[in-house]
Formats: C-alpha cells, structure tokens, sequence
C-alpha cells in the first residue's frame, strides 16, 4: 500500500464481490489506478441481472423507480400475477419493510429530489463507456437510429411527456419529439396498427449486454486481473492486516480492500458494515423472438412497461418488476403476460417462437438511489443498488467508485448515494 498525504493509503491489491457490469467496472478502473485486483463470483461473469436485461443506455430516461405512478397499481393490481408490477401475496417481513419505505418515497417531492440527486451521474454515463472504448476494451455500444416509446392513444402517451417534463425541470437534458402512430410506423414497420401515437427519442445509445460484460471481463484479465468463478463469499472479515473473504473453500488471503458488487445479494455481505437501506430484488424477465422487420434501436411501451431491443437478427423483449426472492425459479406466468402485452402491439413478431427465456434480480432500494461508497469500514464499499440502471451507470460507477477508493476523496456525484444514509 501507498500512502497519500498524511492520512490515505492507496491500496495495492482489492477484491471486487461480483462479476456483473458494475463490478467489473469497478475492477477495470481500479486497474485503470494501478490496483492490482481480484474479482470473484458465485457464478459466473454477467450471471445476474447483467446478462438478459434490454441493454438500454439510456441516461436521458435513467429515473428514480418509486414515483407517484407506481402508487396507481392499487393492490388488487400487484397481486395478479400479470400485472406489471407484481408482489407475493406472502411477503416477508424484509420485502414489507422495503415496500413501505418505497410507497414513502414515491410522491413528487420525494421523486424529484432523488432525480436531481441522479442528474450529475447520468450526465457522465455515456462518457464514461466512451472512454472504456478509447482505452482498448473491445465491446460495442450501438447508436439508437431510433428510439420509439409506443401508445395506443395520445392520452397514454400525456404520462411520459409529463415524466419528461419533469426530468427537465430537474435540469436533466434528453431530446425528443412527439409524433403520431403513422409516423411511428414508417420510422419502425415492426409497430401495429394498435399503435396511435409515439414519442420519438434521440441521443440514446444500446449494448448487447451479455457480450459487453465479458468482453469487459477479458479487457480485465488482459490487463492482469484475476476473475474466480464458481466461489460464494459468505462473509467480510475486516482486521488489522487487512480484509478477508470467507467462502465455501475457506478463507482468501488478506486484501487492503473489498468492494460488494454482489447486485441484489448486497444486503446480504453489507448489513454488517453500517448499510441500513434494504436491497430487494425486483426481477425482470425476459426472452428473444424472430422478427420480420428488425428496430433499427429500442421500442419501449410504457403503458405496458416492456422494452423490447435488437439484438442480431432477433428482438429481445423484456418486462416485469416482480418483488420476490432474487434466487426463485422463473415463473412461466410472467413470460406469459408479457407475450399477451405484446402480441397486439407488435407486427410480424413470432411469439410463439421464444428462446432464451431467462428472470434476473435487479437490486432496488427504498428511495430509488444506489449505494455507491465507503461502508463504516474504510476498506470495506458497496456498489450497487442501481435498480434497473446497473448497465446504463455501471462503468462510471466504476469510475467514480475507483476514483475514491484510490484518492480517499468522495466525487460530490457519489455524495447523494452514500452507502451509510
């Protein structure tokens, strides 16, 4: 380790808890710093919620998720299992604690202070993959030739416009326009006739998020970092020589810092350290179908809240925010009320033909804001907490994140997100 200044000391080797995107941003940037690191997994690189979600970059829409809308749902709505918003009738007492402390933060006010609370890291995310790019790490990010947020009715289409409203008025800029169905159509052929008006987004980008994370993953083992697959840290043991990783194989040497990466398992290694917010797994299913007319970018319906992404020849489509165990298996009823919600509004989508259905634990906290930071070790951080923006914040998470790690000094960007609020 390397002192700075009188009181920090630059650690020489790190271990990062998860091999998702944010997590091994973290580890490239840190290396980025000369940190030699270490990143481990219970499973595998882009395992969890890093590898079927929609792969949006979308800065521009990157949002608190409690808002006054959610609130509408009522809750004969989150009970049925083919509501977009789904909660077990048998919630546990930690999914409760979390729900309550959602519903309190989903009021205006509330939205509106955690969105500017965003804006200064949403302004940097896009940057942030455009140095990644600049520096040698070979995945690609693909420009949104269009963006189409679809509705049946111009009065559906009021909700987003006013959301839109409301990003700007807490100083975040993102470009759009409204247009009518027919308009929509003629951009994008693959929207039906259901279709009657549409808001077109421009400055967007998207990623195939599975391919990106490990070509990031090899980006870090090319610049020497080690990635172990397979190991399942059970605990964080932090002492005078320095931090420790309690696994099923045993214990790992001492490193000079630890940083929890581990998505919806966060919660699970952090509690110990200080970090009171409950992390809850809103899951996300998805699965890709063939389709005649390939989007030329992303199409979101928001009235039914499903992102649908290209990605090669096929269209992946993805939906839910299903409030259970991150681990629980995957229940074929959520697949089958997005393919419902779908059908009507796409054109020339073979539904019937679905692979790679696949559910992922998006980690969600009470307030909509991620935990990025110093726990009440200073050598043990958390990263994670983003929600359903893990990919779109992830590297400059990792930006930030490695920046305070090495220099002891907070980015007032971080300041909103402090692990220990």
């Amino acid at each position: 380790m390397v002192a700075v200044g009188s009181t920090h000391i630059v650690p020489d080797r790190v271990a990062v808890v998860g091999a998702g995107m944010v997590g091994l941003a973290t580890a490239w940037f840190l290396q980025e710093a000369g940190v030699e690191v270490t990143v481990l997994d219970r499973e595998g690189v882009a395992a969890g919620a890093s590898w079927g979600n929609a792969g949006w970059l979308t800065p521009g829409l990157a949002t608190p998720l409690p808002e006054p809308a959610v609130l509408k749902y009522g809750v004969r709505a989150v009970l049925s299992p083919s509501s977009p918003v789904y909660v077990p009738p048998t919630a546990s007492p930690r999914l409760l604690k979390f729900l309550t402390g959602f519903a309190r933060n989903s009021t205006a006010g509330r939205w509106k202070t955690a969105m500017e609370s965003l804006v200064p890291i949403n302004r940097q995310a896009l940057p942030a993959f455009d140095f990644l790019a600049k520096a040698g790490v070979e995945a690609q990010t693909y420009e949104a030739k269009s963006f189409l947020a679809a509705y049946r009715t111009e009065a559906e289409r009021s909700v987003l416009l006013e959301e839109i409203e409301h990003i700007h008025a807490a100083g975040q800029g993102i470009e759009f326009e409204a247009i009518s169905g027919d308009d929509a159509r003629e951009i994008e052929p693959s929207l039906s006739d259901e279709i009657g008006a549409a808001i077109r987004l421009h400055g967007q980008r998207f990623i195939n998020p599975g391919d990106y994370v490990k070509l990031l993953a090899e980006s870090v083992t090319a610049r020497g970092g080690q990635i172990i697959s397979g190991v399942d840290a059970l605990d964080i043991v932090d002492e005078i020589r320095g931090v420790r990783l309690v696994t099923g194989d045993g214990e790992t040497d001492p490193f000079d810092a630890v940083v929890m990466a581990t998505g919806a398992w966060l919660g699970d290694l952090s509690r110990q350290f200080g970090v009171k917010t409950v992390v809850q797994a809103g899951r996300g299913y998805s699965f890709s179908v063939p389709i005649e007319h390939v989007p030329a970018g992303p199409v979101y319906f928001p009235a039914q809240r499903i992102a649908c992404t290209p990605l090669g020849d096929r269209l992946r489509v993805a939906g839910m925010m299903e409030f259970r165990k991150p681990d629980a298996k995957l229940d074929p009823r959520r697949i089958d009320a997005i393919v419902e919600a779908a059908r009507p509004l796409l054109r020339d989508a073979d539904l019937d033909a679905r692979t790679d259905e696949w559910v992922g634990p998006r980690p969600c906290t009470p307030d909509g804001l991620p935990l990025i930071g110093a726990t009440a070790s200073p050598r043990v951080f958390a990263a994670g907490g983003h929600g359903m923006w893990g990919i779109t914040l992830g590297p400059i998470t990792g930006q930030l994140l490695a920046e305070t790690i090495t220099t002891g000094r907070t980015p007032s960007e971080l300041a909103p997100f402090d692990p220990l609020r």
